[in-house]
């Protein structure tokens, strides 16, 4: 339910809050005062559209403050913690500002949320009903929503189900279309696959091959070089004709201090150590020699090696759109080699060539490609008509219950004898919302025409119809029922419907906390609470509207019943009317008009 709302600066209401009570509260007062005011701050507190033009003149900004109260486990609590909301004393504190500059601003549960998580979450708490309302009822759209709310929460998992099958059926005669369009371009593609597979092929490149490419070009193109430095680092390992290499140098340190460490036992480690590094040494000049033996100026091989990374490179530069040898200008210089880059590409090349034989098997293997789409299109065709033809046999079902408890609930509108008829129309194709299209017609009284609702029911008429739907919807609902918000629900009514509208509001109100904006003083007689707005103007150069939102009760609540029914809250045969209506009992089963709460601001 909503608990309080407070307003501040909106249109001709400098301040005010209104502490709404479960049950029926009904909102009065004279055109003008600010009940549209009231009913905007409303709507901007359930994430609705921000007008800056309903700031008042002269503030800043206008701010409407609300409590919203679920019940345990309720969907719109998942939704608000999701947005980092908390809960306050089991409330959702929600707080709209909107700038007289044009910017607006959400806030809930102490959070700064978009209006769209705020209205998403409001949605699920309270419903509005307005004159538009009534106007979409006229709509088939609205008429089959209504319909499939009634069937029930199974039904609306059916329906579900169905929307998805209907989408992949789509989906896949889309894809077939683009299939069948696209032959050409395939063909093209299987060529171009099957010349590429074709080079990779005969190339036979391998993992880590231009890398070591690389390396045995180095080698073999610098061949002079190589033996010129083995040499020199093995003269300086061995030594020369003049001069002692590295391994008389070790061998004269082992042999002094193999003669001094009879005098102190602890060179014995260093002994060993020196050792250690003239065997090492050795091992190394041996090494060394053997290198120096094995290189061989080999310019058919060097020859060799540079065609095969031209080959490899050539072949990544056409089939992965570049070179490996050569780094792009903002990576080094250009025609610097790049060892990472020849990694890639040889993981590329291999990765390429298993994508490209995975899809040409797509292209060509038997029963891919166009067989495979027909076959997945013909299974989703039967998932998406068996779905269908259950949703229609959900909603035929559901229909004629919903054809009892309106006419039910129109009885009790003052529409005797009338009923709601449902409606279903095969289509000619299936479409997302199922196998039919629903209407609803009325037949407004016992021997009258039976007409479409869009086109032969009149405002009154429309406005009991909607009333019934939302009395049978929530009889019908096991689940908790969101508030309903009525903004003049009893338009083109009066006298005795007008109290059956007041007595099935009172009825609903029973289920859930109702909120009504009403002109009808047999509709308000019905409420728990009663709030009245009030418009009031100070003369002068300064002249200034305000607007007063206050909780009336006892003698108050009479006399704006008076006031609705005369023009006049003290003619005393106004007076005498609206205590009666008070006061007067009603047939059994329907609810009672009452008097309760008390005056207040």
């Amino acid at each position: 339910m909503i608990e309080d709302l407070r307003l501040r600066d909106l249109g001709v209401i400098v301040e005010a809050q209104i502490d709404l009570a479960p049950g029926l509260t009904v909102i009065t007062g004279e055109t003008g005062a600010g009940k549209t005011m009231l009913l905007t701050g409303l709507g901007l507190l359930l994430g609705g559209r921000a007008d800056p033009g309903t700031v008042r003149t002269g503030a800043e900004r206008a701010s409407v403050e609300g409590r919203l109260v679920p019940g345990p486990g309720h969907p719109a609590l998942t939704i608000a913690e999701d947005a980092g909301a908390e809960l306050d004393d089991g409330a959702l504190l929600v707080l709209r500002t909107v700038a007289a500059a044009g910017r607006s601003r959400a806030h809930l549960g102490g959070r700064s949320v978009p209006q769209a998580i705020l209205a998403e979450v409001a949605s699920q708490l309270v419903t509005v009903h307005g004159q538009s309302d009534q106007l979409r009822l006229r709509a088939g759209a609205q008429q089959r929503a209504a319909l499939d709310a009634y069937a029930g929460p199974e039904h609306a998992r059916l329906l579900a189900e169905f929307e998805r099958a209907h989408a992949l059926r789509a989906e896949l005669a889309d894809r077939l279309d683009r299939w069948d369009a696209e032959s050409e371009e395939r063909r093209v593609e299987v060529d171009r696959l099957e010349a590429a597979l074709a080079r990779i092929d005969e190339a036979a490149p391998e993992p880590g091959e231009q890398r070591l490419l690389r390396e045995e070009s180095e080698r073999l193109g610098n061949v002079e070089d190589l033996r010129r430095a083995t040499a020199i680092a093995h003269a300086a390992l061995t030594g020369g004709e003049e001069e002692a290499g590295a391994n008389a140098l070790i061998e004269a340190a082992r042999a002094a201090i193999a003669e001094a460490h009879s005098h102190d036992s602890s060179l014995a480690e260093w002994d060993r150590r020196i050792a250690d590094i003239a065997y090492q040494l050795g091992d190394l000049a041996v090494e060394l020699s053997a290198y120096a033996e094995g290189l061989e100026a080999d310019p058919a091989r060097l020859d060799y090696v540079h065609q095969r990374r031209a080959q490899l490179a050539d072949l990544a530069r056409d089939l992965l759109g570049r070179s490996p040898l050569v780094r792009t200008p903002d990576a080094g210089t250009p025609g610097e080699e790049d060892p990472e880059q020849e990694e890639d590409a040889d993981a590329a090349l291999l990765s390429f060539a298993e994508r490209a034989r995975t899809r040409h098997g797509d292209l060509t293997a038997p029963g891919a490609g166009r067989e495979k789409l027909l076959a997945d299109l013909a299974e989703a065709a039967e998932q998406e008509n068996r779905l269908a033809a259950a949703v229609t046999a959900a909603r035929n079902a559901a229909a004629l219950q919903l054809e009892e408890a309106v006419a039910a609930e129109l009885a009790e509108l003052a529409m005797p004898g009338a009923r709601l008829h449902v409606r279903l129309t095969p289509r000619a194709h299936l479409a997302a919302h199922g196998a039919e299209d629903v209407e609803f017609d009325l037949t407004a009284h016992r021997g009258g025409p039976r007409r479409p609702l869009a086109k032969g029911a009149s405002g009154g008429e429309l406005s009991r119809v909607m009333l019934a739907l939302e009395v049978a919807l929530a009889s019908d609902r096991d689940e908790e029922l969101p508030t309903f918000v009525f903004d003049e629900v009893d338009a083109g009514v009066g006298g005795r419907a007008a109290v059956a509208v007041g007595a099935r509001l009172a009825e609903l109100a029973r289920h859930t906390q109702v909120i009504v904006v009403t002109h009808l003083a047999q509709v308000a007689a019905f409420a728990d609470s009663h709030v009245v707005v009030r418009k009031h103007t100070r003369d002068g150069a300064d002249a200034v509207t305000n607007s007063d939102i206050l909780l009336v009760a006892g003698e108050d609540r009479t006399a704006e019943l008076a006031r609705m029914l005369s023009g006049d809250p003290g003619s005393a045969t106004a007076l005498a009317h609206a205590a009666e209506l008070l006061e007067r009992p009603v047939r059994a089963g329907a609810a009672a008009p009452r008097d309760g709460g008390r005056s207040g601001a």
